[in-house]
């Protein structure tokens, strides 16, 4: 399914002026890597598939990078922050309904884990250090947002926060919020997928291709080239 013409974009600039930007500067990403350390404190191995609510700026580019990423069985863009009545595109693009554009991410703790999943997050998906934007995109919908779904992944999450602001790692501090998840809602269906349906449209090819292509060389290992695709995953665990 396509959006209609009439439905709004992620981004916060019009298609012409995404055109421009991508040919006057198309090797450029909006938002640069920075590598960063693994942290120091992670949850201790699980059983069973596990879920991570992360949000950081327009969910297809943190869904696209999540698809790409070993151990990850499934990564749905969605809704947190707000309540099952306002979980819809327009209402949440008004940024009026404490909605922050999400990623539900579904991964097997034995293949990677929690705190592996918060360094891609803190090192290749965006940059936790732009207080309610993302790139070209400005908002409450778009800040950094950390939804855990139990207390050692506040733990973990608060921790590696610490760690990085202590060693300076970025040049302001991270703004990243991290509380309960009180509810996840999938986005709309022309939403999901995004990324690989669309990799030539003009906001995808100069902010998130190359998120994905950071993560290729920053965590090679972590990689894989085929996406997890949502259209692909037949039971969401």
């Amino acid at each position: 399914m396509s959006p209609s013409p009439f439905s709004r974009l992620c981004a916060a600039v019009t298609g012409a002026l995404a055109i421009i930007a991508f040919m006057v500067a198309p090797a450029q990403a909006a938002e640069d890597a920075v590598i960063v350390p693994a942290p120091a404190v992670d949850v201790q191995a699980a059983s069973g598939i596990q879920t991570a609510v992360l949000a950081g700026g327009c969910f297809w580019g943190v869904q696209g990078v999540f698809q790409h990423t070993a151990g990850v069985v499934n990564a749905v863009s969605g809704y947190a922050g707000g309540s099952k009545t306002t979980a819809d595109y327009n209402m949440v693009s008004t940024g009026t309904t404490g909605h922050a554009e999400s990623v539900e991410i579904k991964y097997d703790p034995n293949k990677i884990s929690f705190g592996k999943i918060l360094q891609i997050f803190f090192s290749v998906v965006h940059d936790p250090t732009q207080l309610n934007r993302q790139g070209p995109d400005s908002g409450t919908q778009y800040r950094s947002a950390i939804f855990t779904t139990n207390d050692e992944q506040k733990k973990v999450a608060d921790a590696y926060i610490a760690q990085l602001n202590a060693a300076k790692v970025y040049k302001k501090p991270i703004v990243t919020k991290v509380g309960p998840l009180e509810g996840f809602y999938a986005a709309e269906a022309y939403h999901q997928d995004y990324l690989t349906l669309h990799p030539n449209q003009p906001y995808i090819a100069y902010n998130d291709i190359p998120k994905v292509e950071n993560l290729k060389k920053i965590f090679a290992g972590n990689y894989i080239e085929k996406p997890t695709l949502v259209s692909s995953v037949k039971v969401i665990n």
